[in-house]
């Protein structure tokens, strides 16, 4: 700490402290949250134009067809999503298979969260804001900002994470 002659209370002054964005975001690489961001935004454009895709494509045919959508763009974007972070956010080598398979998981986790989440947010739209048709479509925007925080922190510490260095003897 320096102190300065002309000003006796600098010295006594306590160090700034982070602030609590800093502090949250201290473990992550340099530019690694900016490439997440980039990446998201593409996923998120994608992931619902493939759910807006399926409930338009089979709302005709199947009776609360979103939820179907929901299941079958989730498959495409567990995958489209996976290539962008391994190459592009968290940049690992090799382990596809295994890191794929987390990434599973991870999505997971937010499917089974967005299927028990999408009938009460389809069903308090249609009722409380009295959109009818475009509730599923609203209710899917929702939750796609929700998951996309919450996947950040499961593919950085469980999906893509890397292997702690063995010890030598």
């Amino acid at each position: 700490m320096t102190i300065d002659a002309n000003n006796p209370q600098a010295a006594a002054e306590p160090p700034a402290r982070p602030s609590r964005l800093a502090g949250l975001t201290r473990h992550i690489p340099p530019g690694q949250f900016a490439r997440y961001l980039v990446v998201g935004v593409w996923n998120t454009a994608f992931g619902y134009a493939t759910f807006a895709f399926f409930t338009a494509i089979l709302d005709k045919v199947v009776p609360q067809s979103y939820m179907l959508a929901s299941v079958l763009s989730s498959i495409i974007n567990i995958t489209v999503s996976f290539l962008g972070y391994k190459w592009f956010v968290f940049k690992t080598k090799g382990n596809y298979l295994r890191e794929w398979i987390r990434c599973v998981g991870v999505y997971g986790g937010n499917i089974l969260f967005g299927l028990a989440v999408l009938p009460v947010m389809v069903y308090a739209l249609r009722h409380y804001a009295h959109m009818q048709r475009q509730a599923p479509y609203v209710a899917g925007a929702i939750l796609t900002f929700v998951t996309v925080l919450v996947s950040f922190f499961g593919h950085k510490h469980f999906s893509f994470k890397a292997k702690a260095p063995v010890p030598l003897p």
